[in-house]
């Protein structure tokens, strides 16, 4: 199975495009294992490989359209959910208000649930749970 990494481009890079940096970190044994197993699976180095996960990280736009329309599709099955667990009957025009609100309250929700995410990966303590 391949990596879902970008596929590896032409090793073959301009005077002014060759790689002079480096960017270092330190990982368990375990963790080198996993590296170098996911390394592999890509048919590249650990380096290589490394290189591209970093990169294509950090290339993600904050606003991912994919995780926002996920987030977008939540919002609209709670607010559905509930008046259905109730008996109530929701009306044609009810969902049409949910869907717009859903349009313009996305973003803002998308944004919160990451920051969520964030905050609680960087409560986590070197044995690898979460605090609190």
């Amino acid at each position: 199975m391949r990596s879902a990494l970008p596929e590896r481009l032409d090793h073959r890079l301009k005077a002014d495009q060759r790689r002079s940096q480096t960017v270092g970190t330190r990982v368990t044994l375990a963790e080198e294992r996993e590296l170098l197993a996911a390394a592999a699976n890509a048919g590249c180095s650990v380096s290589e490989w490394s290189r591209e996960a970093l990169l294509s990280v950090a290339r993600l736009s904050k606003g991912d359209a994919v995780f926002t329309e996920l987030i977008a599709t939540r919002m609209l099955l709670v607010n559905l959910i509930k008046p259905l667990a109730l008996g109530e009957k929701v009306s044609p025009s009810w969902i049409t208000e949910a869907m717009t609100m859903v349009r313009k309250e996305k973003h803002k929700a998308a944004q919160e649930v990451m920051q969520q995410y964030t905050q609680k990966a960087g409560k986590e303590t070197s044995d690898g749970n979460t605090m609190g």
